[in-house]
């Protein structure tokens, strides 16, 4: 629902992909704070603004609200209508782009050196004095209507939910942040101006800034962009109790393929053997073909297209999960080895050549993340927020290096927890054990 204008800023991005960014911290007059990156070989700004928060602060009963009050910021602001707002920003040669996740709120821009100040402007209207008239909220909710009803029917949306619904129990992160076919139906206008109160806030706001732009220049944008945001927004939710049974859950659904999502509890990034569990999960299933769980299912037994596995750290949980799809009659033999390797990681470890290969793999493909203006405001916005260093950049290859064998080691055995193993199937698996259907 979100569009994109004026494609010409997204051909001037590309810069050359480099991992050590000189990052300032500039602060306004006012006591807004932003990483700067200054690049002033084109004349070009991308900048990136994180509010925590995001979905999980929708009210009881107005699931859905955050993600539809995102698809309105752009459907008119100030004295202009959708339309006149698209065209202004086409103008300019500019994109505006705003999205709600499960912790974070995020408006993305990009803009012309020589259009700065109309472009901060106009961008400045739409966190400000957003319509939410009738007829946009009526056509934006359409569209938000259509997404769910599609995502009733696709194995890899069902599987998600049913797995949300599983491991978060009542938490917010248990349902879809685009609500359900109810909730998004029966949102007010009342609504949608309380989710844009409550998640657009300064003392939850994150901000990079990459460019065509010098520190005291920044200062005054942000001045000029943020001031009129309320600074305080409602307590954000508390952590999630999980549940992990270690069992298999079964999710009817007429499909020829099975999808299984997987997952037990995980480790936060601030967690100092976090590096640790990067790198093994890069061996067990965050590695592409190279990863154990690849070579198992996929290469040894022909049991799927693809096994991966990935460290998930949200503000209120940590999980470590994974996913495979495979045929009906072979989904069950393909959740078989996923568990009987996890266990065997976990009693056995890991082998110092399939450490280094790891290694090579997360820091080689570092660097190539700092491929433009608009990536790196991303990267440095998401440090801010994860809590991380402002020299993170330039120091995470060598902490990377820095693990050691018995350290992989020693958190594949406290970490990896086979008993809490626990899979989520969407489909007609043929001869699964289910736990409960």
């Amino acid at each position: 629902m979100i569009r994109y204008a004026a494609a010409i800023v997204l051909t001037l991005a590309a810069l050359p992909a480099r991992a050590e960014v000189d990052i300032q911290e500039v602060t306004s007059d006012s006591g807004i704070t932003a990483w700067l990156v200054e690049e002033h070989s084109i004349p070009f700004t991308a900048l990136e603004l994180r509010f925590r928060g995001g979905t999980s602060l929708d009210a009881p009963g107005q699931r859905g609200a955050t993600n539809l009050m995102a698809g309105l910021l752009e459907e008119g602001a100030g004295d202009l209508d959708a339309r006149d707002f698209t065209r202004a920003v086409e103008e300019l040669a500019a994109t505006f782009n705003y999205d709600a996740y499960d912790d974070t709120f995020t408006v993305s821009a990009k803009f012309l050196t020589e259009n700065r100040d109309e472009a901060v402007d106009l961008l400045r209207s739409s966190l400000v004095e957003p319509t939410f008239s009738d007829a946009a909220v009526e056509r934006v909710r359409a569209q938000v209507l259509s997404i769910i009803r599609s995502n009733l029917t696709d194995p890899d949306e069902i599987a998600g939910e049913a797995f949300s619904k599983q491991v978060y129990g009542d938490h917010p992160y248990a349902t879809a942040g685009e609500g359900t076919l109810e909730s998004v139906a029966g949102l007010t206008r009342d609504d949608l101006v309380a989710a844009w109160q409550n998640a657009l806030v300064k003392d939850r706001l994150f901000i990079g800034v990459v460019g065509d732009i010098t520190a005291d220049e920044l200062k005054t944008l942000l001045d000029d962009l943020l001031s009129d945001l309320p600074q305080n927004g409602p307590a954000l939710p508390d952590a999630a109790d999980l549940n992990f049974d270690g069992g298999t859950h079964v999710v009817e659904f007429d499909t020829p393929q099975s999808v299984a999502l997987f997952g037990q509890p995980g480790m936060s990034q601030d967690d100092p053997d976090f590096f640790a569990a990067y790198l093994l999960n890069t061996i067990v299933g965050g590695g592409g073909f190279e990863s154990v769980l690849m070579q198992e299912v996929r290469e040894k037994r022909g049991l799927t297209y693809g096994a991966y596995s990935y460290l998930l750290d949200k503000d209120g949980a940590n999980i470590w999960m994974g996913s495979v799809s495979s045929a009906n009659d072979r989904v069950a033999e393909a959740i078989e080895v996923i568990r009987a390797e996890w266990a065997r990681i976990a009693e056995e470890g890991v082998t110092e050549e399939q450490l280094e290969a790891a290694k090579k793999y997360m820091t080689g493909a570092y660097p190539l993340r700092f491929d433009g203006n608009g990536p790196i405001a991303n990267i440095i916005a998401g440090m801010q927020i994860q809590g991380m260093p402002i020299d993170y950049a330039a120091t995470r290859n060598d902490k990377v290096n820095a693990v050691t064998l018995e350290q992989v080691n020693r958190v594949a055995r406290e970490l990896m927890q086979p008993d809490k193993l626990t899979f989520v199937v969407a489909g007609k698996p043929e001869g699964l054990e289910a736990t409960s259907n």
